[in-house]
């Protein structure tokens, strides 16, 4: 890893394709260089589960994502910032991000609790959402919390991600028009706070950079307007939310096609939970620079491994269940065009075996093979874009 000390957050585009907007650039922090596009694995509560820093950097990964809705409940943001911030606390000495929150608490909206209140059990809702913020409580005991776009800021300042998330309110899907004007509206009056927040006291000596996030739920107008409003503002970089909260991919695609010319040209895109290859062709297609996501680990969990064109397609999902019987004889690796640790040393028959005798090993290789699929898919289609064949190599993978 490159280290940049006292370096400061820059980003710059190195390369451009000359059919579409897909760039090839470089995000520079503190802790080193992120080269765009680029894949950010999922570390919810400072670990990307069942992989090690180690793993993760044979990998190729270069930046994790933290979740700060996890971390504020436990272990607690002083508690890292004890340790000397998220990547000195976890073992990962390279870029992190942390997201604001807002997804995880307003997730969990709809859904309720059982409390104990004077030795009386009752059911409470989980959040309630206010002008100021919002009321939650703990998913794990109960114990009412309280996030602003203040409070926000103020955890992932102790948790000491590279780049940090503003507050936003992430509208359910489906939202009628109302509510997603007033979510999109509370998302830019939390966007100006949080900025004013991020100017308060540091508590590390490297810079930390905040983006902005675009919301508007699938409303084209509301879409245009938020693009506009946030990019209007001082932020770092410009992260696009609400895409991966159930809608369709041609509303997904719709979405980003309205947003992006409204993006400053010279600030980085983050493109909140995307990470299925064709939706990462069209991302990228569509001038994203970095996205995130929890699928490789989950699906590696499920059994579901990622595999490359030709037998990945768009029918498959570029995905077999490696726990199906066809699979128990196959004397081949995951996927053959893979060149990761368990594809070179393991048969898709002996992790077929691994799953159906509930063995851990099963889900650490399915994972550290989605991992790195992902991981280098993007990094072959950076290099696409700087030899100027973007267009070629997305028309291989997904027509």
């Amino acid at each position: 890893m490159i280290k940049m000390q006292n370096s400061k957050f820059n980003f710059k585009i190195i390369e451009k394709d000359n059919k579409t907007m897909a760039r090839a650039g470089r995000i520079t922090t503190f802790h080193g260089i992120v080269n765009t596009p680029a894949f950010t694995p999922v570390g919810t509560k400072a670990t990307v589960k069942g992989m090690t820093p180690l793993d993760l950097k044979e990998i190729g990964a270069e930046i994790l994502f933290g979740n700060t809705y996890h971390l504020h409940l436990r272990p607690g943001e002083d508690t890292v910032r004890s340790f000397g911030g998220l990547g000195k606390f976890m073992g990962w000495d390279g870029q992190t991000i942390t997201d604001s929150g807002g997804f995880q608490v307003f997730s969990l909206g709809q859904k309720k609790i059982k409390i104990t209140e004077d030795e009386e059990e009752t059911e409470a809702k989980l959040v309630n959402i206010k002008e100021d913020g919002v009321e939650f409580r703990s998913h794990i005991d109960g114990s009412l919390h309280t996030f602003t776009p203040e409070k926000s800021i103020e955890i992932q300042k102790k948790l000491g991600a590279d780049i940090m998330l503003a507050f936003d309110e992430c509208a359910p899907y489906p939202s009628a028009k109302e509510y997603a004007r007033a979510a999109m509206e509370r998302t830019h009056n939390w966007a100006v706070r949080s900025l004013k927040a991020f100017k308060s006291k540091d508590y590390y000596s490297w810079q930390q950079a905040l983006y902005g996030i675009v919301q508007g739920g699938i409303y084209k107008d509301l879409r245009v307007e938020s693009a506009k409003f946030i990019s209007n503002l001082p932020f770092d970089g410009i992260a696009i939310g609400g895409v991966s909260v159930g809608e369709s991919k041609k509303e997904m695609r719709d979405v980003l096609d309205w947003v992006s010319p409204f993006l400053p040209e010279n600030k980085p895109r983050h493109l909140l939970g995307i990470g299925e290859v064709d939706d990462i062709f069209e991302a990228i297609e569509r001038g994203i620079d970095t996205f995130d996501c929890v699928i490789p680990t989950r699906f590696g969990r499920y059994g579901m491994v990622f595999i490359s064109a030709p037998e990945g397609n768009l029918k498959n999902k570029f995905r077999i269940d490696i726990k199906k019987s066809v699979f128990a004889k196959d004397k081949g690796p995951l996927d053959k065009n893979c060149n990761c640790y368990a594809c070179q040393n393991f048969t898709r028959g002996y992790i077929n075996h691994l799953f159906r005798s509930s063995e851990l090993l099963a889900y650490r290789l399915a994972s550290y093979h989605n991992l790195y699929f992902i991981v280098n898919l993007v990094k072959k289609i950076r290099e696409a874009i700087l030899e100027g064949r973007f267009l070629e190599m997305k028309k291989k993978w997904i027509g």
